[in-house]
């Protein structure tokens, strides 16, 4: 790629932003050129989110400049940014539901003709932005009806609609499956081929190093550096963000397997899994790796009684034929799912509500939960997990991904859960965040619990795992030691005799 030496669009300069009581931004400097992708990256908490919602306008800055095409410009509210041609695509997208993707693209544009809505303009202008996305579904779906990764496309149409220079695109592929992902790789550099400058938003650092140009890297809200995409690695990255090398982001493992926990023989469940045989000892994790579509999760949907299956297991030499979630955490089994914010919490509530919600029974006396206890045990876990929290009644909504799974570990092992599931344990979590949760991981197992953690990042799975199942299928393939597995061993075995390439681009 060669964007770092195009025509400058936009610049800002020395930007800082102050909330009561905190230093958001300090002398942060970002420069996006024209058809150029801009990688924005820092842990949580670094000030990304505060400085793209200067750009956008939803809040106007306290120093600093901002150029567009060299001249000052201000941005003092979201229809300044768009006067500017500036658009902003969230995670949470801003799409009425209700109404079809025609509406939606030109929503609080409606052209008139005479008295009347120009319709027809509507949906032939609709379409056209459509098929240069290279999208075929209708202009008339409804589009509550749409796949998330349609949405996204349906928010990109509408900011082209707006005559966008500048698209921010903030953790684009977070929602995404990793089938829709070379979708919007797609679109990002069809974007890119027609003159408008991308600011890129992600934890993915290999998405980085497959779209960007430039990188500016942000620490506690303070600029640290713009490098050349060209001319940098991931481990100067990382260490550019957090302050350490990428080696030293996995704990060094030392397991010392004891008592086996779990036993899973010849588990089978319908088309999806078939003859899946493995164990789990104390004190280790076995990870496990495969495309998607290779058994993981419904095999692990079962271990956790949430599916049928034939088959056998048995928890430490005990038979285990769990009937349902609630069976198999009686039995001291936990699953953190992937989805954590749909699946594993209760985002309105507050850090003591999500802590204890599974252990209340634990937690009672004649009925009546015993408050001073659980404090003192959410205090505990607040402090063992070392949970960002002003306190207890901190609502979980408002916490970062890496503290929002630190809060489902927690629950799970105030009821003493001893083999956890982990289904993509760090999936949307920055990488000092990350590593927190490794470390985590490594001291529950020195506490002699079992950890099966299935993951989509190879790195993960190598830097984690005391043995690795390779899936295919529904079937295990391989099981590798740590000595013998690497990204290209691993791969070989996920995809049989086809390329490596369509492996997880986590």
């Amino acid at each position: 790629m060669s964007q770092s030496t195009g025509k400058v669009l936009f610049e800002m300069k020395g930007i800082g932003k102050t909330f009561p009581g905190v230093k958001a931004l300090e002398g942060v400097n970002l420069t996006v050129r024209e058809g150029q992708v801009h990688a924005l990256l820092g842990e949580n908490g670094a000030g990304k989110s505060t400085l793209i919602k200067i750009l956008s306008g939803a809040y106007t800055k306290d120093e600093g400049q901002i150029f567009l095409e060299g001249k000052p410009v201000e941005i003092r509210n979201p229809q300044d940014a768009e006067a500017f041609g500036i658009s902003t695509i969230y995670q949470e997208f801003n799409l009425a539901r209700n109404l079809t993707v025609a509406e939606n693209i030109f929503l609080g544009h409606l052209p008139r003709k005479g008295l009347s809505i120009d319709w027809a303009h509507v949906k032939q202008r609709s379409r056209e932005i459509l098929d240069m996305l290279g999208v075929t579904f209708s202009v008339d779906t409804p589009t509550s009806s749409l796949s998330v990764a349609e949405q996204q496309l349906v928010e990109i149409a509408k900011s082209l609609n707006r005559k966008t220079r500048l698209l921010i695109m903030d953790e684009p592929s977070a929602v995404l499956s990793e089938k829709d992902l070379e979708k919007l790789y797609e679109v990002v550099r069809s974007l890119q081929a027609r003159g408008i400058g991308i600011i890129y938003i992600t934890h993915r650092m290999k998405e980085i190093f497959l779209l960007a140009d430039e990188v500016t890297v942000l620490k506690d809200g303070r600029y640290v550096d713009t490098r050349s995409i060209a001319n940098v690695t991931m481990d100067e990255l990382v260490k550019l963000m957090i302050g350490r090398e990428l080696k030293d982001v996995y704990p060094k493992r030392d397991p010392a397997p004891g008592d086996m926990l779990l036993e899973v023989k010849n588990v089978s469940r319908s088309k999806l899994v078939h003859d899946v045989s493995f164990n789990l000892r104390a004190g280790e994790i076995v990870g496990f790796a495969g495309i998607t579509g290779s058994g993981r999760t419904e095999l692990v949907r079962s271990i956790f009684g949430a599916d049928p299956y034939s088959g056998e297991m048995r928890i430490a030499g005990k038979p285990y034929k769990p009937h349902s979630p609630a069976d198999a955490i009686k039995h001291g089994i936990a699953l953190v799912t992937e989805d954590r914010k749909a699946q594993g919490l209760l985002l309105k509530l507050n850090v003591t509500i999500n802590t204890t919600i599974s252990g209340l029974k634990q937690l009672s006396r004649y009925g009546v939960i015993q408050l001073a206890k659980e404090l003192v045990l959410v205090k505990k876990f607040i402090q063992e997990l070392r949970i960002k929290t002003p306190g207890p009644e901190f609502i979980v909504v408002n916490m970062s991904g890496g503290n929002q799974q630190k809060v489902v570990l927690a629950r799970w092992l105030s009821i003493g859960t001893r083999i956890f599931i982990m289904d993509e344990p760090t999936r949307g979590i920055d990488i000092g965040s990350k590593s927190e949760i490794y470390q985590i991981m490594d001291d529950l197992t020195k506490q002699g619990v079992g950890i099966i953690m299935i993951s989509s990042e190879l790195p993960e799975v190598l830097g984690m795992s005391d043995r690795i199942m390779v899936m295919r299928e529904g079937t295990i393939v391989k099981e590798l030691s740590r000595a013998e597995a690497s990204e290209e061993t691993v791969m070989n075995y996920a995809v049989g005799s086809q390329s490596g390439a369509n492996l997880a681009h986590a």
